[in-house]
């Protein structure tokens, strides 16, 4: 007999969904409630694992606060031993939720009414988890009682709060009569807030959701009460803001403020690679003794080989030589990790990390200098807060972010911090030097960068921010166009789909610190074994990577949206802040771009239709 397949539970998420769709503070459906992810203070870290990346943790801590101490994955449940789920004690294993939001709606009779109430009964199945609901026991309508459902309004602000629509205050028109029960109508078929409307059975109020969206909803919602639910907290002093009227379910409603490392070594040394690999292990070990001690009970088997005074020698060496250097490498993530692959040393190579360099493209050598093929590759991240209504995309660097629209995670400053590893491989493709200096020097890109530095300063003038600040140049946008052009041509063949590739740009002029940089690193990052493949890997042979750099290129000639996207100006209007570029030539999907497809301009790769701006064309000479 075949053996059954084990399903997969109701509410059960993969950890990268804790980062990207469903983490602390956003609203997550179950098949009867809507709820809330609870904020740090409410985890349980019993089955929560330590992450090592000590690169990501000091880019945390001057970020966020540094009181960080830890990265940890989320809690995941061991296998179960049992076969009834009254017995297994994996049930009890995850991240916190709570009902959210508070105000409910029975489908027969159209009570509207908050779970504080008491008009709802939950109704609990112990046998099935996913059947847990809240019923109207005293419905007037229908032989049995029917599951109640989430109220599909809410409030939010831009400072990070969130609360349930202010539904008595929104129907009376802020004067409460204080002796009715709501109820909500829809009339028609099409859902849209004009045809719903709010009812007040004591006085008769009423008024259609309409009222509570763009312009109408400023002029009568209330002030922002500065609640955030996930912290079971409300804002002290309150919020200045006016709240502002969204569906549940919305995508604005919670934005994910996430920060990412690729875990790099940093010495040829086995055992010193074996030490940072179980640091987190490793740096509670304050004594020879407590480390002979962690070897006796079997926590480092990879170190059998070596000796307790060598390790030790070694734990010490690596304590003094993180505290002087992480916090350096805090500042500059990419410029370790632009050493590693330009050097291309294969005595670095370990369980996580492993390259090899191969000849430039072939058709190509003029403008590449080398292609490193990345095999194995590990990226960690880390979730530092999430913003409501505005985007952290809507800002180009995360620093950026005004402080009082960052939500934070915890009540108190949090000492760890949810963090997750995924593994994959990658393509790095270092540009010739001396071929995109002399491309920067062309008389004719001079009028080109001065109209992009005022599109530059105006887009963040109209934002409130310094116009001169994190100007990336020319040189980015060329390199973040071609990567952009590679990607969707990669995704075809390589058996990836769009959203799993990555980008990474390392961008630097000569007269900048640690520069020049001219590179990019195209990879996979996907939680599961599909970031593993090969797939990649195996299109950055010379000649396979030239041909298709040569298909890339030539779909950047011609855009379906031409001429109107060839002639695209970031001067034209304050929302965008890229050039020839749209959907249909150039963008990617936002998992993809560290930019938010900003900066992304395709005449800088090959001459288009405007033909006026040919002889800006980085790769003119092959096309």
């Amino acid at each position: 007999m075949a053996q059954a397949q084990p399903r997969s539970k109701v509410g059960e998420l993969r950890p990268s969904q804790i980062l990207f769709s469903a983490g602390i503070g956003a609203v997550i459906d179950l098949p009867n409630l809507s709820t809330m992810v609870m904020g740090l203070d409410d985890w349980d870290l019993t089955h929560a694992a330590e992450l090592g990346e000590e690169r990501l943790l000091a880019v945390v801590r001057r970020s966020l606060s540094y009181t960080v101490k830890r990265l940890l994955s989320p809690p995941v449940p061991p296998e179960a031993d049992s076969l009834s789920p009254l017995l297994d004690e994996s049930q009890r294993v995850g991240i916190p939720v709570s009902p959210f939001p508070t105000w409910m709606l029975c489908p027969s009779c159209r009570l509207l009414a908050p779970l504080q109430s008491g008009l709802f009964d939950l109704k609990t199945d112990r046998f099935r988890s996913d059947q847990n609901r809240y019923i109207h026991t005293n419905c007037p309508k229908g032989k049995y009682p029917p599951t109640v459902i989430p109220a599909r309004f809410l409030v939010a602000c831009r400072h990070g709060h969130l609360d349930d629509f202010p539904w008595r205050y929104f129907v009376h028109r802020g004067v409460d009569c204080q002796k009715g029960t709501l109820r909500l109508y829809e009339y028609g078929v099409s859902g849209s807030a004009a045809d719903i409307e709010v009812k007040c059975d004591g006085c008769g109020a009423n008024r259609r959701m309409s009222d509570a969206f763009g312009e109408l909803g400023k002029k009568y919602l209330p002030q922002c009460r500065g609640r955030h639910v996930h912290l079971r907290h409300f804002a002290d002093g309150g919020c200045d803001q006016q709240m502002v009227g969204i569906s549940l379910g919305a995508s604005n409603s919670w934005f994910p403020i996430t920060l990412s490392v690729l875990s790099i070594p940093t010495t040829v040394d086995r055992l010193a690679q074996l030490v940072e690999k179980h640091w987190t292990v490793l740096e509670k070990a304050v004594s020879l003794e407590v480390l002979a001690a962690f070897r006796l009970i079997g926590q480092l088997k990879e170190f059998a080989k070596y000796t307790d005074a060598e390790l030790w020698a070694q734990i010490q060496q690596w304590r003094s030589a993180t505290a002087d250097n992480m916090e350096d490498e805090a500042k500059d993530i990419k410029t370790p990790e632009w050493q590693v692959f330009s050097k291309a040393d294969t005595s670095l190579n370990s369980a996580d990390f492993w390259l090899s360099s191969v000849a430039a493209p072939k058709g190509y050598e003029a403008y590449f200098s080398q292609v490193v093929l990345v095999e194995r590759l590990r990226e960690v991240r880390a979730l530092v807060g999430f913003t409501r209504i505005e985007s952290p995309g809507d800002f180009t660097e995360t620093g950026e972010l005004p402080e009082d629209c960052w939500a934070p995670l915890s009540r108190q400053e949090p000492k760890w911090v949810p963090a997750t590893e995924v593994r994959g491989e990658g393509l790095f493709i270092q540009f010739s030097e001396p071929a995109i200096s002399q491309w920067e020097n062309l008389p004719q890109l001079k009028a080109y960068k001065k109209q992009s530095v005022e599109a530059h300063r105006r887009w963040r003038t109209a934002r409130s921010l310094d116009p001169d600040a994190n100007y990336p140049g020319v040189r980015y946008f060329l390199l973040h166009s071609f990567a952009h052009a590679l990607m969707r041509q990669l995704a075809i063949e390589c058996g990836y789909s769009a959203a799993s590739l990555r980008e990474r740009i390392y961008s630097k002029s000569p007269d900048e610190d640690n520069g020049p940089m001219a590179g990019i690193l195209l990879y996979t990052a996907a939680p599961d074994s599909e970031g593993t493949l090969g797939g990649l890997v195996s299109l950055g042979e010379p000649t396979t990577l030239g041909r298709h750099i040569g298909q890339a290129l030539e779909q950047m000639r011609l855009c379906a949206s031409d001429p109107l996207c060839a002639e695209h100006s970031p001067l034209q209007s304050l929302n965008s802040l890229h050039w020839a570029a749209c959907h249909a030539c150039l963008f990617s999907p936002e998992t993809s771009c560290e930019r938010g497809n900003k900066y992304l301009d395709r005449t800088l790769l090959v001459p288009t239709v405007k033909t006026e701006l040919e002889s800006l064309a980085f790769f003119q000479s092959v096309v």
